[in-house]
């Protein structure tokens, strides 16, 4: 299938300035309207103007519930657009971690229940810390019987990175820090082998220096993500070069000695990969190079070296941003609020999965209605035509939905998570069903299941916190627990588990 070079309305507004057929696919941003070019673009605008029936199907239900629902940027984008159209006050769509604060902060005003909309170690975060604030008996539901997989958190549940655990506990001064993004077995495994600590894209940065500043010694296990390890490595390693300024701008305690001393003792797992952010390799960087030199460039953590590369030495000229979900969407809002594109189409390639695109759109909207900040914004997809599935059914067009390989490319990877699109609108209204009922048979499959059980003698719901405790603590006082740093001096050569 190869791109379209026109632009097809979804919302106000003609199309304009349509570039190569080779180009990716765009959404094109008004503040009264959307525009497509390409398949995959359209597929992704479908559903930024919701269903006023299913938009009011979910609303009802969601009151009859007197539930919360918590969702991530990367939900189906049908799910995340009558989301957004739904005037109950209890819906946050967000990253991983602030899901669960902000399930916790639902119930204590007043929310009866909470539906999480994303895959099943974030259900079992929520619940975690739902339970940690003693509300045990508010009942936290996922929107499908099937378990809901990450290939990421999977990582951590291998053979392999347990050896890799069993390597750092017999490390002298070892300390584990483990991505979010894993189950919470993943983290009480972790916590009862060697000193752990949680951390999110957003503070991953700050937490790796901060041990290397506070702990003397310390050694420094990361994972389950290889590509983020690759680029911390690589993120350290250009401050390094460019000298004690850009080392201190990553974290006050740091120069170019202290980084590249902590750089000998910093470990990564080789073993571990998101298939959303595999897709960003050295053929689309290229293609991004090559077409949209006069663009933002977005990247997550995760996604492989090469575009890390590109987006990375963007932000070094104030045009780029790599990190978190939310800090991708903070860039898009601070560089258009600053005027960097006024009077003009700015444009913004979107370097993680396409559900980022629905906030993005309505932030955007927001921001243009406001005050004219640019003629309109367009939102790169940097993913291959081919990575649209085409019905043989001239009336559907492009079938949307995983079934169908939306966004997957034959290289490996997909800009659409397969994972997080089994979550449906449907399962949600389902579920939000279950719960007005107060059909407990039928809530208990969309129960997180994960957070049962013991590891090391220890309820894995107390002992899989830890971690997240230890990156609340460290996030509320800027400096490591003084338990965790405690427990990784204190550990020998060989020590035991």
């Amino acid at each position: 299938m190869s791109t379209s070079t026109t632009w097809a309305s979804a919302g106000v507004g003609s199309g304009d300035g349509a570039r190569s057929a080779d180009s990716f696919p765009t959404l094109r941003i008004r503040r009264d309207g959307f525009e497509a070019r390409g398949d995959y673009a359209v597929a992704q605008a479908r559903y930024l103007r919701p269903d006023p029936v299913r938009v009011a199907a979910l609303d009802a239900a969601l009151q009859a519930a007197n539930a919360g629902v918590v969702a991530h940027f990367y939900m189906d984008p049908e799910l995340q657009g009558v989301l957004a159209a739904c005037r109950w006050p209890h819906i946050h769509v967000s990253d991983s971690l602030v899901m669960a604060d902000k399930a916790l902060a639902m119930v204590e005003a007043g929310a009866s229940a909470i539906v999480v909309l994303g895959v099943d170690f974030m259900a079992e975060n929520a619940r975690a810390v739902l339970d940690a604030a003693g509300h045990e008996a508010t009942p936290l539901l996922r929107v499908s019987a099937a378990p809901i997989g990450c290939s990421l958190a999977e990582a951590a549940d291998s053979v392999a990175y347990h050896a890799y655990l069993l390597r750092a506990a017999a490390t002298k001064n070892a300390m584990h820090v483990v991505y979010i993004n894993t189950s919470l077995r993943a983290k009480a495994l972790a916590e009862s082998l060697v000193p752990t600590i949680a951390v999110t894209s957003s503070n991953v940065v700050r937490t790796v220096l901060q041990a290397f500043a506070q702990v003397p010694e310390v050694e420094v296990f990361f994972g389950p993500d290889t590509y983020m390890g690759h680029n911390l490595r690589a993120l350290f390693a250009g401050a390094v070069a460019l000298g004690d300024a850009a080392c201190a701008a990553l974290h006050p305690a740091h120069d170019a000695a202290s980084i590249a001393d902590a750089m000998a003792r910093l470990h990564t797992f080789e073993q571990g990969a998101c298939v959303v952010h595999h897709l960003f390799g050295r053929e689309v960087t290229a293609q991004v190079a090559r077409d949209y030199g006069d663009a933002f460039l977005t990247a997550h953590l995760e996604v492989p070296g090469e575009m890390f590369a590109l987006a990375a030495a963007a932000a070094q000229r104030g045009r780029g941003v790599v990190g978190s979900t939310s800090q991708i969407l903070q860039f898009i809002e601070r560089t258009l609020a600053a005027g960097a594109a006024d009077g003009q189409v700015a444009r913004y390639v979107l370097g993680t999965e396409a559900g980022m695109v629905t906030p993005i759109a309505h932030s955007v909207q927001r921001l243009l209605a406001a005050r004219p900040l640019a003629d309109a914004v367009d939102i790169v997809f940097p993913v291959a035509a081919e990575a649209v599935a085409a019905s043989d059914d001239p009336a559907l067009g492009v079938v949307p939905g995983v079934a169908a390989g939306e966004g997957c490319s034959t290289a490996g990877g997909c800009a659409t998570c397969p994972y997080m699109k089994m979550n449906t609108l449907d399962g949600a209204l389902q579920a939000l069903r279950l719960l007005a009922a107060g059909d407990s048979a039928g809530q208990a499959p969309l129960r997180p299941a994960s957070g049962r059980g013991r590891v090391a003698g220890e309820e894995v719901a107390a002992l899989g916190v830890r971690p997240i405790a230890a990156m609340r603590a460290y996030g509320a006082t800027g400096a490591l627990p003084a338990t965790l740093v405690a427990r990784t001096l204190s550990r020998g050569a060989s020590a035991p588990a």
